[in-house]
């Protein structure tokens, strides 16, 4: 998959598909020049990012 096709995936911007990439967050492989990500990655990426619930208690007041 695309860096391209990951960040429509994700719902964000390529650059931050960079960014995720070169924190060590998400895995990616060069083939040549070309940066390609596993489809199987991206989705446990983002299953990792799945809101546990109370975990939003910050942003309301009872």
């Amino acid at each position: 998959m695309s860096t391209e096709d990951a960040a429509l995936r994700l719902g964000v911007a390529t650059k931050t598909v960079y960014r995720f990439i070169d924190r060590g967050e998400l895995s990616a492989y060069r083939i040549g020049r070309v940066i390609r990500l596993k489809e199987a990655d991206v989705e446990a990426y983002e299953a990792s990012c799945q809101i546990k619930p109370g975990s939003l208690a910050h942003l309301h007041r009872d």
